[in-house]
């Protein structure tokens, strides 16, 4: 109708009436069958770990990506300062990690230096803002033994490439791949369980919704807003359905049938 206005066009050369398409609809819920369960995790960062080349290394990633739901993109820009990490004599305690850049591979002619990847603001949040995510012990204990094997310095990469620069996303997929190949039967192998590596942080954020952290808690860990994380993880949450039971019956708001007599 602009154009017609505009005298660009005489009629408009659009058929009349409403024409009848099929739109497919898609969901942005998890896959249940892709999450690995605990002593799956626990069997492919074994392997990961006990792999000759740059095994160690590897596992520390990973671990990162498991325990801490984060995005490889974010792992790799990490820098040895953005870890907070407990005291030597302090034993078995939670460590801290600062989010706030992300390094995603884009390729060489995407970007302005001629490097595979690009320093980005992290996704979903404003310019320049950052969020914290609490790493479990076990995590602590791996992070602290990383830093200590590879000698890092504060202003290092966390995690580094055999030749000291940014981890390539070539030899991640590669080891995960293989440690799949190796640990999981032929049948698991072939399914999504833990397909993507991004499997790491879907496992670690239904387990956190699962054990009944908050989801404003679990979606400011994750870089998410609430509203995303649960269309997206709604489907994965289970085995909470007793205890709602409980809550409900204790809350009292039943009404009992007046007495007849």
């Amino acid at each position: 109708m602009h154009a017609i206005r505009r005298r660009v066009l005489r009629t408009n050369p659009l058929p009349k009436g409403k024409e009848t398409t099929t739109v497919t609809k898609t969901s942005n819920a998890m896959d249940k069958r892709s999450l690995m369960n605990a002593d799956q995790a626990a069997a492919l960062l074994d392997w990961v770990r006990r792999r000759p080349r740059g095994g160690k290394r590897l596992h520390a990633f990973f671990a990162t990506l498991y325990y801490c739901a984060l995005r490889p993109e974010e792992a790799v820009a990490m820098r040895v300062q953005d870890v907070t990490l407990p005291g030597p004599d302090a034993g078995d305690q939670w460590c801290e990690l600062l989010i706030h850049i992300a390094t995603p591979e884009v390729g060489k002619q995407w970007t302005d230096t001629g490097e595979i990847h690009e320093e980005r603001d992290l996704k979903g949040r404003a310019e320049g803002e950052t969020r914290t995510v609490p790493g479990h012990p076990a995590l602590t204990r791996i992070l602290r033994q990383h830093i200590e094997d590879e000698q890092l310095k504060p202003g290092d990469l966390l995690f580094q490439g055999e030749t000291g620069g940014i981890l390539a996303g070539s030899v991640i997929r590669r080891a995960w791949r293989s440690a799949r190949k190796a640990v999981l039967p032929p049948h698991v192998f072939e399914s999504p369980t833990g397909k993507r590596l991004y499997v790491n942080r879907h496992t670690r954020l239904t387990k956190w919704l699962n054990d009944g952290i908050p989801p404003a808690h679990v979606a400011e860990w994750a870089g998410n807003s609430v509203p995303v994380l649960l269309a997206t993880y709604a489907r994965c949450v289970e085995g909470q359905l007793p205890d709602l039971k409980r809550r409900l019956e204790a809350a009292g708001d039943l009404l009992e049938p007046a007495d007849a007599g």
